[in-house]
């Protein structure tokens, strides 16, 4: 009798040993019996026979693992501090894999500044396009992936949200035809095992998706473009917490493969540790203006003008705000307290189509016509107007525009993403309003002004990248006007003086921002952020006086704070946080451990502060 000491997956715990009358080998993926259910698990190693008496495992089954697979699996538990069957359960196992060469002959036209760029990542195993919206960074990608392809290598390219695959799969599609395949959470059960079929057998040599697509079974990976690389959609907010694009560079160099990090408005963290490449100006012919709008958040005299100009040159617009909803909030006009939800310490937004107040957070929702808590007053105030209030109004103000929404509340689907995407590409659409989605890459040549409202915000938050994500938000968006002829951006802030001085001079802004973080915050130092949460608000400040003494345990840790979080209540239970600093990430990992309890959450690298 054999004894394997097995990782159940999904579930928070050490691997536990069970017994098989065969020799099975190590990383293989069985079925074994837990608390009468039969779940799936791999094997982590063979181990003497123990003392207790031991379940059989079930079933060996034909799945296996990739060694890329296995290495990443022991590398996020390691890391990012989780167990290893949670980290095995991010992995999707082949069960044959058959090779074969397909050549591709059409590639892109370089202009000579992409050429150099092209050259100069040939030449770099780790490279950072550093590429202005519209400077033509896709054709410089699809040149690498063509070359990578025809040597018979497979190739990844991952974006930060579905919101970006339909059209960089068609433009990938004119290239690779059928030998690409398109990887995220919102393809159906049929259309993911079909391209595991043609994964394995080879038909499919290029992935393009969502984070996720990274836990495919490669086997023959040659390069992986991280397109976007600043966006905070490739880091995880559940365990493990782990950032994509960091395990795409930690694969990469474990497997001597290439690497392409690419954005308009690069992270500083990538801007400071990777060689880079400057690409300016646009692509196709463009020229574009700056307007500022003074003004807290509303719809003002001069962003109607601007949009009536635009439509009556038959042209399109579009117009972000970060806020879903009517309203962020509702205010009591007499004592102007926020009508907060009853489940977490945050307030709650109001939906005129439910008339409804809705919590963003736990999805509490509750009628809209309610009396203020504390002084019983009726009369309520809507704040910080959202998407469906901006649509709403500008119905009334151009009744005979079309105008969609498009943020998580309307795009639902896949189908849904495409649709709008294609309505709006095709012109049926003339002013699109949107959240943080309107400035993921798309291409619109038909748009010729940017409305950007609601930004001053992101500046207020108790975040140390809370300027880069704003202005790199903000020239994303800016982005999407004038990608061919002349385009308009008009920026509604109080805080126009910072924008003026960097929203065209990215370059100038990473600079800065280099000094000021010097000594203090990532790149130059590393942070561990220690999350403990409880339904029993005394429990929580107690799991987090225990972390508290642990950590003076650990050296060459520095502690930033430590206390309630900054929302301290989500459904229905107390948060408590500790922020760490250290030069390595080693102490941080200690750290980690030695806090790694129940209602504890370990964020190494965190990005989100709330």
């Amino acid at each position: 009798m054999k004894y394997y000491k097995v990782a159940i997956l999904n579930k928070n715990l050490e691997p536990l040993t069970y017994h098989f009358d065969k020799n099975v080998s190590i990383y293989s993926i069985v079925e074994v019996v837990l608390k009468n259910k039969l779940h799936k698990g791999v094997i982590i190693k063979e181990v003497e026979k123990p003392i207790f008496k031991t379940a059989e495992i079930s079933t060996v089954l034909e799945e296996k693992l990739s060694k890329m697979q296995i290495s990443l699996a022991n590398f996020i538990s390691y890391y990012y501090i989780s167990k290893i069957g949670i980290s095995f359960n991010l992995f999707t196992p082949y069960k044959n894999k058959n090779d074969q060469n397909i050549n591709f002959k059409l590639k892109p036209n370089l202009s000579p500044n992409q050429q150099k760029g092209y050259e100069f990542i040939k030449n770099n195993q780790i490279s950072l396009l550093f590429g202005d919206t519209g400077s033509g960074k896709s054709e410089i990608y699809i040149s690498l992936l063509v070359d990578i392809l025809n040597k018979g290598k497979q190739a990844l390219f991952l974006m930060p949200e579905i919101s970006l695959t339909p059209q960089m799969e068609k433009r990938l599609k004119k290239y690779f035809g059928d030998h690409i395949g398109v990887w995220h959470s919102k393809i159906t059960k049929s259309e993911k095992e079909k391209l595991l079929k043609d994964f394995e057998n080879g038909d499919i040599k290029l992935i393009a998706g969502a984070r996720s697509a990274l836990f495919l079974p490669f086997t023959n990976l040659g390069l992986i473009i991280v397109d976007e690389e600043h966006d905070d959609s490739y880091k995880s907010s559940q365990n493990p917490r782990y950032n994509a694009k960091d395990l795409a560079l930690y694969i990469a160099k474990k497997l001597d493969s290439k690497i392409v990090l690419g954005s308009a408005t690069p992270s500083l963290s990538s801007f400071v540790k990777h060689p880079s490449f400057r690409l300016k100006g646009t692509y196709f012919s463009s020229q574009k203006t700056i307007d500022y709008d003074i003004s807290e958040t509303k719809i003002t005299p001069k962003i109607l003008q601007e949009l009536k100009n635009t439509l009556s040159n038959k042209n399109q617009a579009i117009v972000f705000l970060p806020t879903r909803a009517n309203f962020k909030y509702m205010i009591c006009k007499e004592c102007k307290t926020i009508v907060t939800c009853p489940y977490c310490s945050v307030g709650m937004s109001f939906h005129k189509s439910k008339n409804a107040l809705v919590c963003h957070y736990c999805g509490f929702s509750m009628y809209a016509k309610t009396n203020c808590e504390k002084c019983g007053n009726e009369v309520l105030e809507s704040k910080r107007m959202g998407t469906s209030e901006v649509v709403s109004q500008l119905q009334s103000y151009f009744p005979s525009a079309n105008i969609a929404k498009f943020d998580r509340d309307e795009i639902t689907t896949q189908k849904k993403l495409i649709n709008i995407l294609s309505d709006f590409n095709d012109g049926k659409i003339d002013i699109l309003v949107g959240t943080q989605m309107l400035s993921k890459g798309h291409d619109y040549h038909n748009v010729k002004l940017a409305v950007v409202m609601g930004i001053d915000a992101g500046l207020s938050y108790a975040d140390y990248k809370a300027r880069e994500k704003t202005l790199s938000l903000a020239i994303q968006i800016a982005g999407r006007s004038g990608r061919t002829g002349k385009g308009k951006i008009l920026l509604q802030t109080e805080q126009a003086d910072f924008f003026k001085d960097y929203i065209e001079n990215y370059d100038k802004f990473l600079k800065e921002e280099k000094y000021y973080r010097d000594g203090l915050y990532p790149p130059f130092t590393r942070l561990l952020r220690i999350l403990i949460s409880h339904k029993n608000e005394k429990k929580a400040e107690e799991s987090m006086q225990i972390c508290l003494n642990n950590l003076k345990k650990i050296e060459d840790i520095e502690m930033i704070g430590y206390g309630k979080a900054a929302i301290e209540y989500i459904s229905s239970k107390y948060r408590y946080e500790i922020l760490i600093r250290a030069n390595s990430h080693k102490p941080l990992i200690k750290a980690g451990n030695i806090c790694d309890t129940t209602n504890v959450q370990i964020d190494m690298d965190p990005i989100s502060f709330s």
